[in-house]
């Protein structure tokens, strides 16, 4: 059936307001993708960009300088890398029937606009994740480790020896730190009960005793010398339609990851990745909301839809360590 043109289509931009302690819920569930992969936003649906490469960031020009002479002056080689963003999106018809029949015990039009605004960041959040956390990608002994006392043997674990000999391993190819450690909410708990981490704070002086609930995102970023620890705790029916649900979290138990995020709009920042967003045809990367009529359902339809490509842009700005928990 063919779709409503955009003129047939009306913003709601009250439903989108209305969201804000929805937003919210979803933060709390634990959507990191886009600060693993921050948004740029693009002037064209796809085009091509410069992307200097590792070896020519290391390079060290020579600054002396002669009387009488120039001085030397940066010179790069670009390799060409390319965006290409899609539309996603997803509706929930309101039948009128349904709507006059349940007005006394739900908003139908927030219920509708909440399922699909779900629908588009968790499948955003779905793609980020499959990303990043990737053996395919980052393969081969500079680019991921196994660690070999899983973060659950709580005794024996060594976390913070763990994410730094990664972090050695990234500057070794990039001359970079990475900021950050990517992993889900099941390796975070087990993370801060680990006795390298608690010895450490106790030693910093965060208190006794130390409670695993008073550790905190920022505290573990600090014992592992980093700024950011990224905590996906959001999940995902693998179940197909009609089937028993079947949880799992988006962010695998199997993984960790160090890596250096973005933290400017710069394009040629060596970073990770990211989330290239084009907005010219009405799209917000939070989800825009709209809504037409459709008389073959005799009701409304609340649509949410993004426009995006969500790209890695250098595997030797991170470090994978996989076996991180049983």
């Amino acid at each position: 059936m063919p779709s409503p043109s955009s003129a047939l289509t009306t913003l709601r931009p009250d439903l989108a307001g209305s969201l804000e302690e929805f937003n919210l819920a979803m933060d709390r569930q634990g959507f990191i993708g886009h600060r693993i992969l921050p948004v740029l936003e693009v002037a064209e649906q796809a085009g091509v960009f410069g992307k200097i490469p590792i070896e020519q960031l290391l390079q060290t020009p020579e600054t002396k300088r002669a009387p009488g002479g120039g001085y030397s002056r940066g010179k790069y080689k670009f390799t060409s890398d390319s965006w290409a963003c899609e539309e996603h999106g997803h509706e929930e018809p309101l039948d009128d029937r349904q709507v006059r029949m349940y007005r006394n015990y739900l908003d139908a039009e927030l219920v509708a606009t909440q399922r699909a605004l779900d629908a588009v960041l968790r499948n955003a959040e779905i793609r980020i994740a499959t990303a990043i956390f990737n053996a395919t990608t980052w393969t081969g002994a500079t680019l991921t480790t196994a660690i070999t006392n899983e973060w659950d043997d709580i005794s024996n674990a060594t976390p913070i020896t763990d994410v730094d000999s990664a972090c050695k391993k990234v500057w070794d190819l990039t001359g970079l730190w990475p900021n950050a450690l990517i992993l889900n909410k099941r390796v975070f708990k087990n993370l801060r009960r680990c006795d390298q981490i608690t010895d450490t704070l106790a030693a910093s002086g965060a208190g006794e005793p130390i409670k695993q609930a008073s550790i905190t995102e920022q505290m573990i970023a600090q014992c592992l010398d980093l700024d950011y620890v990224l905590v996906g705790g959001s999940g995902k029916n693998t179940a197909k339609k009609g089937q028993d649900v079947s949880l799992s979290p988006i962010w695998s138990d199997e993984y960790v990851m160090v890596a250096r995020v973005a933290t400017s709009n710069d394009i040629q920042e060596p970073c990770l990745g990211r989330t290239f967003h084009w907005g010219e045809d009405g799209s917000d990367v939070g989800g825009t909301i709209e809504e037409y009529r459709d008389e073959t359902v005799r009701g409304n339809v609340i649509r949410c839809r993004h426009d995006v490509d969500e790209k890695v842009l250098y595997t030797e700005c991170a470090h994978l360590l996989s076996n991180a928990t049983t």
